[in-house]
């Protein structure tokens, strides 16, 4: 693909670097996160916590909606780790719809808070968004969106159910 540029050219696209350009601070996050998460599985915070979801909530949908409006405080990687160690792919394949809704809500609850995702805290650097200035012009809307997609969502998986 980049056999006809020149060297110093070819040099900007090797794998060498882009690794140069990682933001490491931003991957050890993210392992830190995902050790957290890991670290709740093995001591069965996780397993505790479906059960008293499933005894308190009881609906699946709404089981997710929380997750994802959790998801606008916290990352949605941790909370989709959290879920994948509460709810078993046995018990619900990666089809099901609890995890094609759950991929919906907590990608879209973080926006709800721009810093409920790492592109929207990259945002708020990189354009000098102020906190308390989207919560008063976005997060409603953000709010009022996501309920909406949630429920069209629902509508549509009893539709074609």
């Amino acid at each position: 693909m980049h056999r006809g540029k020149d060297r110093e050219e070819r040099r900007r696209v090797t794998i060498v670097e882009a690794l140069g350009r990682i933001d490491m601070a931003a991957i050890v996050f993210f392992v830190g996160i995902l050790l957290a998460v890991a670290t709740l599985q093995h001591a069965g915070v996780l397993a505790s916590a479906a059960r008293w979801l499933d005894a308190n909530v009881g609906r699946v949908d709404l089981i997710v909606l929380i997750f994802g409006l959790l998801s606008a405080i916290v990352d949605n990687v941790p909370m989709v780790a959290a879920a994948m160690g509460m709810y078993p792919m046995s018990a619900y394949p990666a089809d099901s719809f609890l995890w094609e809704f759950m991929a919906y809500c907590t990608g879209t609850g973080g926006s709800i808070l721009i810093i409920g995702s790492a592109a929207g805290v990259a945002a708020m650097g990189a354009e000098k968004i102020d906190f308390m200035g989207y919560l008063r012009r976005f997060a409603l809307l953000a709010l009022v969106g996501y309920l909406a997609g949630a429920a069209v969502y629902i509508v549509q998986g009893e539709m074609l159910a």
